[in-house]
C-alpha cells in the first residue's frame, strides 16, 4: 500500500489499518520513497501524482476509492462492510475522494518530512 508520507490524514490512515489488520495482510511504503517511486513506476503510474492511495494487489493496482474499499474488505471487526459502497458508481466515488485529496494538506496538516513508523509496526513497512 502506497501513501502521502507527509500527509497527516495519510499517516493516521496508514495508523488505522495497522490496528486494524492483525492479521498483517498489508505492507506499506510513502510515495516519496525510494521503493514507493519504483512500485509506482512499475505500476505504470506517474510518480510525481501524490495525491493518491495506491493498492498494489496480487500484481494488480487499484487507486482512489476502489484501493481503499479494498483494503477495508480485509480489516478486522464491521469494517468490511464499508465495502458496500462499490455500488456507487467509481467516477462518483473518486470525485469525492479527489475533493477531500485537494483539500488534504489545509484540513489536516503537512508534515516536513515522512512519517516514521513505531518499532512494532518497522517491519510492516517497505525500505
Amino acid at each position: 500500500m502506497l501513501f502521502d508520507g507527509v500527509c497527516h490524514l495519510c499517516s493516521s490512515s496508514v495508523q488505522f489499518i495497522l490496528k486494524r489488520d492483525r492479521r498483517g495482510i498489508f505492507r506499506f511504503a510513502s510515495l516519496q520513497s525510494e521503493v514507493g517511486q519504483s512500485l509506482l513506476r512499475h505500476s505504470g503510474l506517474p510518480a510525481d501524482q501524490l495525491d493518491s492511495f495506491v493498492l498494489v494487489e496480487n500484481n494488480k493496482v487499484y487507486t482512489r476509492s476502489a484501493g481503499a474499499l479494498r483494503v477495508c474488505r480485509k480489516l478486522d471487526g464491521a469494517w468490511p462492510l464499508l465495502s458496500f459502497f462499490r455500488i456507487i458508481p467509481r467516477p462518483l466515488r473518486d470525485a469525492v475522494y479527489n475533493w477531500i485529496a485537494r483539500r488534504r494538506y489545509r484540513w489536516f496538516g503537512k508534515n516536513d518530512s515522512c512519517w516514521l513508523p513505531s518499532p512494532e509496526w518497522k517491519s510492516r513497512f517497505l525500505e
